[in-house]
């Protein structure tokens, strides 16, 4: 199979790109299935249900969210009636959290892809259960190779160190752990050990001219004041859409290709070659 995932969409820069590229990238790479993270779609702030129609239709087939999940109070009934659409996984059972973390989804083929959306703990502003016991029951539940034929899993956190031991904690069982909410694309796609694809982290699409997607004059004001200042605006110019791409073996669901995927704005572009 031909997957790709692309990290969090920022403002209108980053939903541009995303509509631009995503369409002429799902032909051209041929993509059976595409997980987009749209948890700061809406200027900067969660994900309303007409953005999510928007790339649904340019040729998303999951969306993820993340710590702003409910920045847009309307993705708090969205996602009851939407199943493309998931939150972290590991909200504790108490919280009473809509929706769903985890997702197996049937394709036109019959081929099933997993999806399993999970939040770090880790210098995250809030604390939820344990990602690592969560990715656990979520795997066992769609086995990789039998009850599932390819598996994603977004590592949405702050810290390097928590996405990587995901990885390798989900290594053998996961077609492709790849990290989000750091917005910036990391240089070391691999391939563990066990055939897991493994990126820390895909990188924002939205506008690098900027301080991780927003303005810079106003995370300068507040890193050089440290005063509050005005509140964070996404910064407006070209969007560049950034992703992981991954190639699986039909017969087990581990990965045989793993690539960045770059289009756009100010990074040097990639796009992978078939």
């Amino acid at each position: 199979m031909k997957l790709a995932f692309f990290g969090d969409v920022v403002g209108k820069p980053g939903r541009a790109a995303v509509l631009e590229y995503l369409p002429e990238l799902r032909a051209r790479l041929k993509l059976d299935f595409v997980v987009v993270n749209g948890e700061n779609a809406a200027g900067g702030f969660g994900l309303t249900r007409q953005i999510a129609e928007e790339f649904f239709g340019a040729g998303a087939d999951c969306l993820t969210l993340g710590d702003h999940a409910w920045d847009q109070r309307e993705a708090l009934t969205y996602i009851e009636r939407e199943p493309r659409l998931l939150r972290p996984l590991n909200y504790p059972a108490s919280s009473g959290a809509p929706g769903k973390g985890a997702e197996l989804y049937t394709l036109p083929d019959g081929r099933r892809v997993g999806v399993v959306q999970l939040q770090g703990n880790v210098f995250m502003r809030q604390a939820l259960a344990c990602p690592f016991a969560a990715a656990d029951a979520a795997l066992d539940q769609m086995p990789l190779g039998t009850v599932a034929d390819a598996v994603i899993v977004d590592m949405h956190c702050e810290a390097t160190s928590e996405k990587m031991a995901m990885g390798h904690h989900c290594d053998g069982r996961a077609s492709l752990v790849v990290g989000s909410h750091t917005h910036v694309p990391t240089a070391d796609t691999m391939i563990l050990n066990g055939g897991t694809a493994y990126h820390t982290d895909a990188g924002m699409c939205g506008d690098y001219d900027s301080v991780i997607g927003m303005q810079k004059e106003m995370s300068l004001y507040r890193f050089t004041t440290q005063l509050p200042g005005e509140r964070y605006q996404p910064a407006l110019g070209e969007g560049t859409l950034c992703g992981t791409y991954v190639e699986t073996d039909d017969r087990s669901g581990l990965a045989v290709r793993v690539e960045p995927i770059r289009m756009g704005g100010r990074l040097s572009p990639q796009v992978p070659s078939l």
